[in-house]
Parts: structure tokens; C-alpha cells; sequence
């Protein structure tokens, strides 16, 4: 069975603020200067009303604008942070003692608000920062086990809670969300592999232990992601990666021996690393760019807490350059 990733959306924070701005404020461990140095220079926060359901909800209608989530079988829901998982407050629990409070669901909500009643819901919130791919996965997986299902409406969503500081691992992070289908008709993106390797003895490693493991998961992610398929980094069209320090992927473009051009990820300096959705936003931009031709192979790569790594190879078809 082969499943293609189709149409792709994304929403970011409502309220943008350079790092100079943010270190003023107090929401950031690392100096503007340090940060600035890495390639951040800004990143978008939400509006103290703004929740992370808003956040997917926003991309989810950009899709629905296009046509592109009519039929959708399954709904898989992904967030990084456990507690944009539910919708309700918990002070409404701790009156009451109630736990239905503790299980207004988002993806339920969202499934009834934009009509899709006939598609089931799936929950993802323990793969951190790698959950957008991991969703990838999952809808694919789910294609090919469900021989009556034709597409599956991927979103992931976050927001940092009040009081957070707007920095993990030494990255400047933002809230957003990205929505995307996965079809089992043709679309934009053939899925070729995933892989994901979990090392549950890391989960709580230090920012200084997460940045030690880095390069090495990193590589091995994308090497055996692309050995399930008889490729290698040479096989390589474009490595879509998250936003983290501009130098990291320098780094990492000389062990896989890929031009520095290669690896595209221009919204770093602007966007900062949006949680789970990096890879989706820097891929709407190498679209955007015209540079993308059908049989371009594409890596999607993405390291987050747990500590998890996630991978996933596309190759673009006729239908990205329409």
C-alpha cells in the first residue's frame, strides 16, 4: 500500500517578539546574544486566550478552506505537552472532583466542529517533539490496515502554559500548530519510510546530556530510516529538518556529506523551533521556493524530550509543482 502526505497547513502564535524583547521579559535561560548567535532572532507567543486547540483549530480550517479534509476517515491528534491534551480547566476537577473535566478532548471537539462525523479519533502525547511525525506513521499504518479509508487528517498543536520560559535545550521555541492529510490517493508526497527510536533512559537528561546525545541519534535516526529502503544520505534531495541551532546542521550536512543548501530550514531566524511542527512549516516554505521537482527525495527529521527521534522519507510527485 503506498500513502502519500498531501495538502499541509500550519498557524503560528498569535503575538511575535524578538529575543531581545523576550530576555527583557524574563522568558528566556540563554542570553539574546547566545540565542541570536544560534540564528534565532524571533519567535511568536499566544495570546493569553489563545489556547492550543486555537492554534490547530486555525490550520485544520486553512485545510478545510481547500477542500482538502472532505471524507476524512480518522483524526490523529498529537501534542507534545500532555496538558494541551485536554480542554478542561482544572479547577473545574479540583471542585468537584469530577474527572470527566480531565477529558475534553480536542480532537473529539474538533471532529465535531468542522463536521467530520464519520471519522474516528486517535490521541498522540508522549512522543514530545517528534509527535508530528509520529502521526505520519500512525496515519500510515492506518492506511494500510483499513483497506475501506482513503484519508487521515493529521494535527499537531501547542502552546506554552503561562509562566513558561520560551527556551528547552537552548532553542527559542514558539507556540503553533500544523494540520496535514495523508491519503491513500496520489497527492503531493509519496511516504517512502519512517523510523523512530525511543531511549527512555535520557528522559530526564539535562539540556547540557540532551545536546551531547544530538548528532549521534540524529545521524542514526536518518541512516537507518534510509536503509529500510535501500537509500543513503547521497539518495538525498533535501533534508527538511526542526529549527534548532543553525550550526548543529552544519555539523550534521558534513557527516551525511550533503551540501549545507541542502539542508532547508530559512524560517529558523523568524519562527524559532515551533514544537512539533518545524517540519511542516520549513516544508510549506521549500514548496513556496519552487526549487522542489518530482522524484526529489526528502528527509524529515526531528529530535524531542522522551528522548525520541523521528524520521520520515518523502518523495515529491508530479502534483508539488502544480
Amino acid at each position: 500500500m503506498i500513502a502519500h502526505l498531501d495538502e499541509i497547513a500550519y498557524a503560528l502564535g498569535d503575538v511575535p517578539a524578538v529575543v531581545d524583547q523576550s530576555e527583557a521579559n524574563g522568558l528566556l535561560f540563554s542570553t539574546a546574544a547566545d540565542l541570536s548567535a544560534a540564528g534565532f532572532k524571533q519567535h511568536h507567543r499566544s495570546a493569553p486566550d489563545t489556547s492550543a486547540y486555537d492554534l490547530g483549530r486555525r490550520a485544520v480550517l486553512d485545510l478545510e478552506d481547500r477542500g482538502a479534509i472532505d471524507g476524512v476517515d480518522a483524526i490523529v491528534y498529537a501534542t507534545c505537552l500532555t496538558l494541551n491534551g485536554n480542554l478542561g480547566p482544572t479547577t473545574a476537577f479540583e471542585a468537584t472532583g469530577d474527572v470527566k473535566h480531565l477529558m475534553d478532548y480536542p480532537a473529539s471537539r474538533l471532529q465535531a466542529e468542522v463536521g467530520l462525523d464519520d471519522a474516528v479519533v486517535i490521541g498522540l502525547n508522549q512522543q514530545a517533539c517528534t509527535s508530528m511525525l509520529g502521526s505520519l506513521r500512525i496515519a500510515d499504518a492506518l492506511l494500510a490496515s483499513e483497506p475501506t479509508w482513503d484519508r487521515i487528517l493529521c494535527v499537531s498543536a501547542d502552546r506554552f502554559p503561562t509562566g513558561a520560559i520560551y527556551e528547552q535545550a537552548y532553542n527559542l521555541i514558539s507556540d503553533g500548530a500544523a494540520a496535514c492529510t495523508v491519503t491513500r490517493s496520489p497527492g503531493r508526497y509519496r511516504l517512502v519510510a519512517s523510523h523512530h527510536i525511543t531511549n527512555g533512559a535520557l528522559g530526564r537528561a539535562t539540556d547540557d546530556e540532551t545536546v551531547g546525545t544530538y548528532f549521534s541519534y540524529t545521524n542514526r535516526v536518518v541512516t537507518e530510516c534510509l536503509a529500510k529502503v535501500g537509500l543513503t544520505t547521497a539518495d538525498l534531495g533535501w533534508v527538511v529538518p526542526q529549527n534548532t541551532n543553525v550550526h548543529a546542521w552544519h555539523i550534521l550536512a558534513r557527516v551525511w556529506g550533503v551540501d549545507p543548501g541542502q539542508v532547508w530550514f530559512p524560517t529558523l531566524s523568524d519562527i524559532g523551533h515551533v514544537i512539533s511542527s518545524d517540519n511542516i512549516v520549513n516544508l510549506a516554505s521549500l514548496e513556496a521556493s519552487g526549487q522542489l521537482r518530482p522524484g526529489d527525495r526528502l528527509v524529515l527529521v526531528m529530535a524531542g524530550f522522551g528522548l525520541n527521534w523521528q524520521c520520515v522519507v518523502l518523495e515529491a510527485t508530479e502534483a508539488v509543482v502544480r
